[in-house]
């Protein structure tokens, strides 16, 4: 593996910074977008003081990783993931981005999040409990925590640029984007999601649920930001999944566990997270990515 990058934020003229996200900072250059995934990681939406080492840079090699084997079934937003062939005027700054940086076209972004479920868990499962239905889909009686749905759905979200996300029925985000818009993100989501899902349990990895997002380029839509990361998704280890409990996992879920643990109330201050905890975290991401990619080095 190639040295450890370490972000600190840039301030380049011919790059202005244009967004900073709870865990990825967003850079105009050019016509196009850099995009660098921090080390910070969020939760209960908050930015925890500690970062996670690695963290962005396993995240964005997952993405550039699913990016690749998806590049059949859509196309998606990269021009340039290895830092060698990036602008001259970037090159200063390797030790900031490598790995953890990607040159991106620029599109204008669905205002939804492309939720695909397909296990019961998290917000999904406490809608089930209380109306036996998720996002206005009906659902079987009898299901448990953690069990495999009858077949994959499709429940969106809006967009919140801060804040919690909030669930949303088919005709909430038809209102939103328009009949033909949501029939395509609908179908192609399910798709994606049902191709990485058998693709990970071949890697002894259970996909729950995740989350894509997708932007219009020209008259295309393209799959952009990240995909299928411990971030966006939740990840189970195989060989220890049980039906209706609280499922071990390879994502942030573990940093969550440990805030619930210390009855944290969800609001300012936010609580530091004791070394064991980050160590342990920044294991379980690096691990979900060697069970996906195999031998792939990071970059």
């Amino acid at each position: 593996m190639n040295a450890i990058s370490e972000y600190s934020e840039l301030s380049i003229a011919e790059c202005p910074l244009i967004k900073k996200g709870k865990v990825r900072d967003i850079y105009q250059i050019g016509n196009d977008l850099l995009m660098v995934a921090t080390d910070r990681i969020s939760a209960f939406d908050y930015v925890l003081p500690n970062p996670i080492p690695q963290k962005g840079i396993i995240l964005t090699q997952i993405s550039n990783f699913w990016f690749d084997q998806f590049k059949n079934i859509i196309e998606n937003h990269l021009i340039v993931t290895d830092f060698d062939a990036f602008p001259e005027v970037l090159q200063p700054y390797r030790a900031s981005l490598e790995g953890r940086s990607i040159i991106v076209k620029k599109t204008k972004v669905f205002p939804v999040e492309c939720v695909v479920r397909g296990y019961l868990a998290g917000s999904g499962y406490k809608e089930y409990t209380a109306s036996g239905s998720v996002c206005g889909i009906k659902l079987p009686a009898g299901l448990q925590k953690g069990s495999r749905l009858p077949e994959t759905i499709f429940t969106p979200s809006t967009k919140a640029e801060s804040g919690h996300d909030e669930n949303i029925t088919a005709d909430q985000a038809i209102d939103i984007i328009g009949k033909k818009a949501f029939t395509y993100l609908r179908d192609k989501s399910i798709e994606l999601y049902e191709t990485a899902h058998a693709f990970a349990l071949g890697k002894g990895i259970i996909i729950a649920d995740t989350k894509f997002e997708f932007g219009m380029l020209d008259s295309s839509i393209i799959l952009i930001d990240e995909i299928l990361t411990p971030d966006s998704s939740r990840f189970w280890p195989m060989d220890e999944y049980t039906v209706g409990q609280e499922q071990k996992s390879y994502d942030k879920q573990f940093v969550r566990d440990y805030l619930e643990s210390i009855r944290w109330d969800k609001k300012p201050p936010v609580p530091e997270l004791p070394e064991e905890i980050i160590s342990k975290t920044s294991q379980k991401y690096f691990e979900a990515y060697k069970k996906l990619a195999g031998n792939r080095p990071l970059f």
